[in-house]
């Protein structure tokens, strides 16, 4: 069984694997609180982990 290191995520690439999502509509969902979790680095650019990532796409699973 492999298992994959927690990476953090660039936003780019947090929408790329949420299948093409525009970036307006990720801040969107950051504006409304229905976005994964990021953090602000020092350079004021967030990052999600990929860990934060799976959650949130199982709550959204659950949800459906």
């Amino acid at each position: 069984m492999s298992t994959r290191r927690d990476e953090l995520l660039t936003v780019a690439q947090v929408l790329e694997e949420l299948g093409g999502v525009s970036e307006r509509t990720f801040y969107r969902w950051r504006e409304l609180g229905k976005a994964p979790e990021a953090i602000r680095l020092p350079n004021n650019e967030l990052r999600i982990w990929r860990s934060e990532l799976m959650r949130w796409l199982g709550t959204l699973r659950e949800a459906a």
